[in-house]
């Protein structure tokens, strides 16, 4: 690596050797970090383990680029190998950190976690009593972790409660069933929830809609595709699944610094529906991954975005591996939707919009704790700049179907049927959206 750096150094320097050239004064500041890390091995007030000093250096680093950026060590790259594989050990929980805490982005469904009453939005201060504060993502994630059938209690803090919460959970293998399914509507549409974007994703997709063409042969009329809740994963599987609805097309262009990092997915012949109409499914929990699908199938009037404002996390995370020393999560590259949209710190806006009936708790803790990119410090702002950002919405579903309007209205949207729940179109809400701020410049004016 210092080789490498040492080239790279000197094809870059020009022939002035200026002492204030970018790279003089990136050495400078690494003089800094050695005259630091020296004074600290020698005269703090206990032997510190250097290799620690280094990883934490790294990951100070990493985290000061973006929330998404981040150093794995060996034992947290072979964690995260194991999860995008679809099982893993642990508690089932998706989370990202927030001013120093753990806050949940949601409980996976029939897990430990979800079991046991974690809620989207709380926050994570202590595990087994211990203050999380300083550790990063990664080693907070590590320690949750652990042998099946251990306990570890959770201290959280929640929105609406005065004090906080211990919670007290049995770790169980994690198998993710990313892809489930049913028939809804007497056998009329099918339903298909998709959890997350692991390596059996796709596969999994295939097999749904295969069984339920079987098991209704004939009767049925579209797919409701549920992407709610679904913090996103591996990039070539939201392609597998957006690919899995396209006959042709585009399905995401991928723009990074460098010209290996810009990539353009193409769609290939073969729509295992047969062309069956589609409703997606999306609301404040649905990221990254499941904003490329949704995006693309919006983008070729493929399917009907219905729900609320997607999370906003447009940017792409490249697993580097490092030797044996791990691997580095690296942000490079950002992604656009077909037509050439960035939803970077934005999201994608559902093409009817529906919101659902949420509890007068969850509503306050949402409106004092408001999610999305957007909201996540350190996060890469839009390219047309800050005044773009408006990413996220609730991430509330109701357990109960009868209850889930946002469902429901798919339903009777593919069945084009008459239904009394409250809908609006996206060009209408930007319509009144538009005139709202009119009036408002106008009332400013005066």
């Amino acid at each position: 690596m210092s080789g490498l750096a040492a080239v790279t150094t000197i094809l870059n320097v020009t022939t002035t050797y200026s002492a204030t050239t970018p790279n003089s004064q990136i050495y400078k500041q690494l003089d800094l970090f050695g005259d630091v890390l020296e004074r600290v091995r020698s005269d703090y007030v206990e032997q510190p383990d250097d290799a620690k000093l280094i990883e934490t250096a790294i990951n100070g680093m990493l985290s000061g680029l973006d929330p998404h950026s981040a150093y794995l060590n060996a034992k947290h790259f072979q964690d995260m190998q194991v999860q995008t594989r679809g099982e893993f050990g642990g508690l089932g929980i998706e989370v990202t950190m927030e001013k120093g805490v753990v806050k949940v982005v949601a409980p996976i469904d029939d897990t430990p976690a979800a079991n046991a009453g974690i809620l989207a939005n709380d926050l994570i201060t202590h595990l087994d009593n211990k203050s999380i504060v300083g550790l990063t993502l990664t080693e907070a994630v590590g320690r949750m972790r652990g042998p099946v059938n251990t306990e570890i209690t959770l201290t959280v803090v929640r929105d609406g409660v005065e004090d906080p919460l211990d919670i007290k959970i049995k770790r169980a293998v994690i198998r993710i069933n990313a892809v489930k399914s049913r028939a809804e509507a007497d056998g009329e549409i099918g339903y298909i929830k998709v959890t997350t974007f692991n390596e059996k994703t796709h596969a999994n997709l295939v097999k749904a809609v295969q069984k339920l063409e079987k098991e209704h042969a004939g009767k049925l009329k579209g797919y409701i595709v549920d992407l709610r809740n679904n913090p996103g994963g591996l990039l070539d599987q939201a392609v597998a699944v957006s690919d899995d609805f396209l006959d042709k097309g585009a399905i995401v262009l991928t723009k990074g610094r460098n010209l290996q990092e810009t990539q353009r997915s193409q769609a290939r012949v073969g729509d295992i529906t047969g062309g069956k109409k589609v409703a997606v499914l999306i609301n404040g929990g649905s990221a990254s991954a499941s904003e490329i699908v949704a995006g693309a199938l919006q983008d070729h009037d493929r399917a009907t975005i219905i729900g609320t404002r997607s999370f906003g996390k447009g940017s792409v995370q490249t697993i580097i591996p490092l030797g044996g020393h791990g691997a580095l999560r690296l942000t490079t590259a950002r992604y656009y939707t077909p037509s050439g949209r960035s939803i970077q710190a934005k999201g994608i806006d559902p093409d009817i919009i529906v919101e659902q009936e949420t509890p007068e708790e969850i509503k306050k803790r949402e409106e004092r704790a408001p999610r999305g990119e957007a909201n996540l410090r350190g996060h890469l702002t839009p390219e047309g700049g800050e005044e773009e950002e408006k990413s996220g919405s609730s991430t509330f579903v109701p357990k109960e179907t009868d209850k889930d309007q946002q469902l429901l209205y798919a339903i009777a949207w593919l069945l084009d049927k008459p239904t009394d729940i409250k809908a609006v179109r996206r060009e209408d809400a930007e319509k009144a959206a538009k005139e709202a701020e009119g009036e408002k410049a106008g009332g400013d004016a005066k």
